[in-house]
């Protein structure tokens, strides 16, 4: 079993397991009504509640096709730019799951569990490296 996802109790446990070499994968704070530019313009990394991926590779080819529909921070979209910022809208939500569901990628049940919690947001992140 690839374990591909990672949560840590605090930002020293991250620091003690790899560092700063991840993608984290972040819940969306801002008011449901705040416009994509503002937040894509007030990002903060290192959530204590994000998902983390170390493995950016495998990620990328097993999940680019599912999150392929993120906002970047020109406010154009498409495939998970791993060095960006990419957000995705509450109404982006459903679709992704599905696409997880239907397709099994590596270690989604994390995943799946993880995007369970993001309904309760104003979508999520996914911040590249």
């Amino acid at each position: 079993h690839i374990m591909l996802f990672h949560i840590f109790n605090s930002q020293e446990e991250r620091r003690a397991f790899g560092g700063s070499g991840f993608i984290e994968i972040q819940y969306c704070r801002h008011p449901m009504d705040t416009k994509p530019k503002r937040i894509l313009n007030n990002v903060t990394h290192w959530s204590d509640d994000s998902l983390y991926v170390d493995d950016i590779d495998l990620f990328y080819v097993e999940y680019k096709h599912i999150f392929d529909c993120g906002i970047y921070h020109n406010l154009k979209t498409g495939t998970v730019d791993l060095f960006g910022i990419n957000y995705y809208t509450p109404n982006f939500l459903d679709t992704v799951v599905k696409r997880i569901e239907n397709e099994k990628p590596a270690d989604y049940e994390a995943l799946l569990s993880w995007l369970e919690k993001a309904k309760e947001y104003n979508g999520f992140y996914i911040l590249g490296v």
